[in-house]
């Protein structure tokens, strides 16, 4: 998990990329074997695929903020832009949706209701605007 402080590995919602099972596919075993299953049961891997066709096709991903080139999220599986990227990111030019003067929006706060991932990324912004320099 980043550390207090780091935000290289947070995403622009707050979730913590360095701990996701796609962005650690390509270099750890437990995290390909969760990733190919739900690959698997989602319809976008046959059974018969696994590992060397996700990397293939790219189903890895570098965090929101990375390079867009090699973007996946399973929005874009859909082609839809993840409404947070287009938001934060694209329309705004920010790095986190905590550097918004209107962070949480309404939107935002029912998004965080939806998981536990999703509140704990809530609450991961809220500590880091707390602390940023007024």
């Amino acid at each position: 998990m980043a550390r207090d402080g780091d935000t290289k590995w947070i995403a622009a919602c707050g979730l913590d990329c360095e701990s996701c099972s796609i962005r650690r596919l390509p270099f750890d075993d437990a995290a390909a074997e969760e990733c190919i299953a739900w690959y698997r049961e989602m319809g976008w891997l046959k059974p018969t695929e696994g590992l060397s066709e996700a990397l293939e096709r790219g189903m890895t991903c570098h965090g929101c903020r990375g390079d867009r080139s090699v973007h996946w999220s399973v929005d874009e599986r859909e082609t839809v832009t993840c409404w947070i990227l287009a938001c934060c990111v694209d329309k705004r030019g920010l790095d986190l949706c905590s550097e918004c003067d209107g962070f949480p929006c309404d939107r935002f706060v029912e998004w965080s209701k939806e998981s536990e991932a999703y509140r704990k990324a809530l609450e991961r912004l809220e500590k880091i605007r707390a602390a940023r320099p007024r």
